[in-house]
């Protein structure tokens, strides 16, 4: 009994160390990954929102720029419409929950666009569809799971795993997005296809105070298949929790904007 006793005492010594330094680096969770998600959907988007933006779209050999406004309420309801150049002038988007229309003035035509759309090519950019729309929900078609920790640019972020729910209307088959533990700003997100191939890394950068908030004002899109490619959206004014009409996001308004 004695010898066991005394042999306690320096595996004590030894494996107390080890399991304080596992102790340490082990992350520490306050909250739960759908809880982070929500925190920095909310954050872009608020209850209400105007913003007029600027996207460029960049290739090999030409660029080309796009200006726009963009309303929305709540996560069913947005109208984008383009106010430059002058050949797209007018053409406008409207999302009222699952469904999207498009307006398009040169032949005085609203087409509703079927789900099978969404994952085609928004405005020739690279940008589907359903990036633009929010068709679905990263808060309410997707599970959430924390797979890492990852320094972008000086912040500390969450890098979070999601995967569509059972029957939800979504066109990724996975998502992975890093947000700052501090600000809970959307920095970095890969989009995923069915067969688990990277189709497009997405960047969040220029962080700067908009509409009273800390966002990223500018948003870069890099499709895996074509590096040399870009899009690039940035915002040139943001205001949150705007009040709107009653009938505003309807097709009929759609038409009338300006």
């Amino acid at each position: 009994m004695r010898n066991l006793k005394i042999m306690r005492v320096p595996l004590i010594k030894w494996f107390l160390p080890v399991i304080l330094t596992m102790v340490c680096i082990a992350p520490a969770f306050n909250q739960t990954a759908t809880e982070v998600i929500k925190k920095a959907d909310d954050k872009m988007k608020g209850s209400s929102s105007y913003a007029q933006m600027k996207m460029k779209i960049n290739r090999k050999d030409w660029s080309r720029e796009i200006v726009m406004k963009a309303w929305s309420r709540g996560e069913d309801e947005s109208i984008i419409l383009i106010t430059s150049p002058k050949r797209d002038q007018g053409t406008a988007f409207l999302k009222i929950g699952r469904e999207m229309w498009n307006w398009q003035p040169t032949i005085e035509r609203v087409i509703k666009m079927p789900p099978s759309m969404m994952m085609q090519s928004w405005m020739g950019s690279d940008f589907t569809n359903d990036d633009l729309v929010k068709q679905s929900s990263i808060v309410t078609d997707y599970t959430h799971k924390f797979v890492g920790e990852e320094t972008i640019e000086g912040r500390a972020c969450y890098i979070i795993e999601l995967k569509p729910k059972p029957n939800a209307p979504v066109v990724w088959g996975k998502l992975k997005v890093w947000i700052s533990k501090k600000d809970y700003l959307q920095l970095k997100g890969e989009f995923y296809d069915e067969d688990n191939y990277k189709v497009s890394t997405m960047y969040g950068l220029k962080v700067k105070e908009m509409g009273k908030r800390l966002i990223p004002s500018l948003m870069k899109i890099v499709p895996e298949d074509e590096p040399h490619n870009s899009t690039e959206i940035e915002y040139l004014s943001l205001e949150f929790d705007k009040t709107f009409v009653k009938n505003f996001f309807t097709v009929q308004n759609m038409k009338k904007l300006k």
